[in-house]
């Protein structure tokens, strides 16, 4: 067995092209951080640039872990906005939709459920 069959056994496969993705994203970063740290500057300028750089760095991290929180609390919304929404009571629904529908029967075929012009109900 290889090192890379080894290595892609390691996580699952459906993570891949984020794994590739990051690399990429990872060797552009440190392809900038190198040119940036070639270029000489005086002092000030350095620190504007450290401070820029760690300010870049911190908001990448913590954005990245805010947006997965929020997909955390978007998943316990679901659960509690289901757990709250009605649930169809079958047998209810069943007998509604019977007694809604008139179903003339032997008894009641010559008979009407409405009285007639003129008639007063006893």
């Amino acid at each position: 067995m290889s090192e890379d069959d080894t290595n892609m056994e390691e996580y699952p496969t459906e993570i891949h092209d984020y794994l590739a993705a990051f690399e990429k994203s990872l060797d552009s970063v440190d392809e900038m951080l190198r040119t940036m740290m070639s270029v000489s500057r005086n002092p000030l300028e350095q620190a504007k640039l450290d401070l820029v750089s760690v300010y870049t760095l911190n908001s990448m991290f913590w954005g990245k872990y805010v947006e997965r929180i929020r997909t955390y609390m978007n998943k316990v919304k679901e659960i509690t906005d289901k757990k709250k929404a009605s649930k169809l009571d079958k047998g209810a629904a069943s007998r509604f939709v019977k007694n809604a529908l008139w179903e003339p029967n032997a008894e009641n075929a010559h008979t009407s459920k409405t009285p007639a012009k003129g008639k007063k109900l006893q």
